[in-house]
């Protein structure tokens, strides 16, 4: 289904304002509002606010899915593939800071078949970066430290980026990129 660009700007406006106030804050009323249009109107477009956070979360999801999936099968090395994470997190995060908020804070909003696929999503991506760290451990590409801490430590920064970027949004990207890569690969000693 070809999302129109008007229900494409109710999705921009709900990301954003779920961001600020948080899913269960916001009404359609809310919506409507900052678009300057009746409630009823939004209706033309969209079904319900649960329409408006599928479509956000489930979207970008599937995008970390399908990059993941494609660095899994590749044939690099282990610290290629955590580059190649690394530059997507980033990527998204310049992309569309207020959907990857929304997907951070509002998942568990999600009903029924809707928050199971993005369950399995999220734990199926997070196997497979575990896969990754644990192959560099085992093929001497990354040290031999605690899997679980690697892990944490990686993955919280990659997915609260968009808090302290926008808070900055002082580096360019190839800036940012090149320094997140060193500073999460290498580390700063």
């Amino acid at each position: 289904m070809k999302i129109t660009d008007r229900k494409k700007e109710i999705i921009n406006v709900s990301a954003k304002l779920f961001k600020e106030k948080g899913y269960s804050a916001v009404t359609m009323r809310d919506i409507a509002q900052v678009m300057d249009i009746k409630a009823a109107s939004l209706y033309n477009h969209i079904t319900s606010k649960q329409e408006i956070l599928v479509l956000i979360i489930i979207e970008i999801a599937e995008e970390f899915t399908t990059v993941m999936n494609e660095v899994v099968s590749s044939n690099d090395s282990a610290i290629k593939k955590m580059e190649r994470i690394i530059e997507l997190h980033i990527d998204i995060t310049l992309r569309d800071s207020n959907a990857l908020a929304c997907l951070n804070n509002d998942w568990m909003h999600l009903t029924d078949s809707d928050l199971a696929y993005f369950i399995k999503m999220r734990n199926g991506y997070e196997d497979n970066f575990r896969k990754i760290v644990k192959k560099g451990i085992q093929e001497g590409e990354i040290q031999n430290y605690n899997l679980d801490v690697i892990i944490f430590s990686i993955l919280s920064t990659l997915r609260t980026l968009y808090i302290w970027y926008n808070k900055t949004n002082k580096l360019s990207s190839k800036s940012l990129t090149d320094n997140m890569i060193k500073v999460l690969l290498n580390g700063i000693v």
